[in-house]
């Protein structure tokens, strides 16, 4: 069969398109209409959307990427390090050890508290708070729920800035001036006010947390956020590379363990005896099963 008579696949996409002359992105022209005219952020964000995002909505995002950015010798940053330290080589595989470390302790609590407000407010039968006591409600049943289920409120709690994280109010601050305050962090937000009367101690609203609020209420996927937090910190892991280039500090790291490390006794493992009844390793389903 000749070959113009063969019907070829066709893959749509509104993303990345090439022909001979032009390059096609969103439905614009990337050189004429994005370069040198659209920012990072604002690309990042109408990538995700395939929607621009207004002005006050790149603003908030850009301060949600910039909170997230860097956050000191955390261990992705340490992490990142002592790779480049052991492959100096791999630059890729230095950022990537970094942002594989991105989990439910660092990195993760934006998308977990972002998506453990929207499920609360998904439960809501009927409307939603319109007013302060209202919210402070609805966190009051939830703090609530969470503690006898013994459960953490994600996004609650910090374990440097106990008396607070600077992050949350500017934050809150920003999302308020260009109103993008919704009902995410109004229920976050009320949930910082209310959890003292069920915890019986007062523990601050992280930065991680008030970020994911933010990116729910922008109306971002929430499969995605955990992915904007990665975002973010892949600028703060290229600059503690580049310092690392100015100033190591890898190697030090490395030392302070390898020269300090002390022999122990073998401390051998044993598993948690079974409550119910041992199976039978000869009975269909054991341990071949």
């Amino acid at each position: 069969m000749p070959e113009e008579l063969v019907e070829r696949p066709v893959y749509p996409t509104a993303l990345g398109a090439s022909s001979l002359t032009a390059i096609t992105l969103l439905g614009t022209d990337l050189a004429e209409d994005v370069m040198g005219t659209v920012g990072f952020g604002e690309l990042a964000f109408w990538l995700a959307t395939q929607r621009r995002p207004s002005q006050g909505e790149t603003r908030v995002f850009e301060a949600v990427l910039a909170a997230l950015a860097d956050h000191g010798f955390t261990p992705t940053a340490i992490v990142t390090r002592l790779t480049y330290l052991s492959a100096p080589d791999s630059i890729q595989g230095a950022l990537a050890a970094g942002l594989l470390g991105g989990g439910s302790r660092f990195l993760g609590v934006t998308e977990d508290c972002g998506r453990f407000l929207h499920d609360v407010l998904a439960s809501v039968d009927g409307p939603l708070p319109s007013d302060d006591a209202g919210w402070d409600a609805l966190a009051l049943a939830t703090v609530t729920t969470e503690r006898a289920a013994r459960r953490f409120v994600p996004g609650l709690g910090h374990h440097v800035h106990k008396q607070g994280d600077p992050r949350t109010p500017r934050l809150f601050q920003i999302a308020t001036e260009e109103n993008v305050f919704g009902p995410h962090l109004s229920l976050f937000a009320a949930i910082g006010r209310v959890h003292p009367q069920v915890l019986g101690r007062t523990l601050p609203l992280n930065g991680a947390g008030v970020c994911g609020a933010t990116l729910a209420d922008l109306g971002l996927p929430l499969e995605l956020l955990r992915g904007f937090a990665l975002l973010a910190r892949t600028a703060g892991l290229i600059g503690q590379l580049a310092e690392e280039l100015r100033h190591p500090l890898g190697n030090d790291v490395f030392l302070s363990v390898d020269l300090n490390n002390r022999s122990v006794d073998p401390d051998p493992y044993h598993p948690d005896p079974l409550t119910g009844p041992v199976p039978d390793p000869h009975h269909n389903g054991g341990r071949h099963g």
